[in-house]
């Protein structure tokens, strides 16, 4: 009985606090009413300053019209941030370029892509196991500007067969470094408070669909 107690009295407490804080935010209603009873009862001898009342009710309006703009633009969001989960919906199932310095090697294969800077240069991938070394080197050729795809079949250079698992890669276009990516299925979608929406992509993990690079 004690318990209920206690809590009928915090709830209480807590909803008389809230109802306090709300009568304390004065609405353009409470504003106006108080401007026509101080019109009211004021000094005949000794009347209102009518440019301090006008600068007072300009200052107000403008208070309003901004907080009814945020309103705006947080509905606006709010829509949008919907919009944006409905559409990216329609990704699962279809595969994606994210980017990546590591990958996994599943079934004896793994794809991803290079982003050449420039075209004309030599183009190589190097793929590390755990311990750093250098395991596979890709070459690529000389492609042209823009995402180059490769895919390795899980052989090391010595032809052996290596196991599934996580693999580290790298890439260079003429000596210098370029920055790879890594192909994997949307497995699902979901929304971060902060961060929007992200989809689920096999094999990588969480991706924020401002680093999709491209949809296959």
């Amino acid at each position: 009985m004690a318990v209920d107690s206690v809590a009928t009295n915090t709830f209480g407490s807590s909803t008389s606090t809230s109802n306090q804080l709300q009568q304390q935010t004065l609405s353009q209603s409470d504003f106006l009413k108080l401007m026509v009873t101080q019109m009211t009862n004021q000094d005949p001898t000794k009347p209102m300053d009518s440019t301090q009342m006008v600068a007072q009710m300009a200052q107000f309006s403008q208070v309003a019209a901004t907080q009814q703009l945020q309103q705006s633009f947080d509905s606006l969001a709010s829509n949008l941030s919907g919009d944006q989960f409905v559409r990216a919906s329609a990704m699962v199932g279809h595969d994606v370029l994210v980017p990546s310095s590591a990958a996994k090697l599943q079934g004896g294969t793994m794809s991803g892509a290079v982003n050449v800077p420039s075209s004309g240069t030599i183009v190589n991938v190097q793929i590390k196991d755990a311990g750093g070394n250098v395991v596979r080197t890709l070459p690529l050729g000389q492609p042209d500007t823009g995402l180059v795809d490769f895919t390795w079949d899980g052989k090391s250079d010595d032809g052996t067969q290596l196991p599934d698992g996580a693999y580290q890669i790298s890439a260079t276009s003429g000596g210098t470094a370029a920055s790879t990516f890594v192909r994997g299925k949307v497995e699902g979608v979901g929304a971060s408070g902060t961060d929007g929406t992200y989809v689920q992509v096999a094999g990588y993990g969480g991706a924020l669909l401002s680093q999709i690079a491209q949809i296959l």
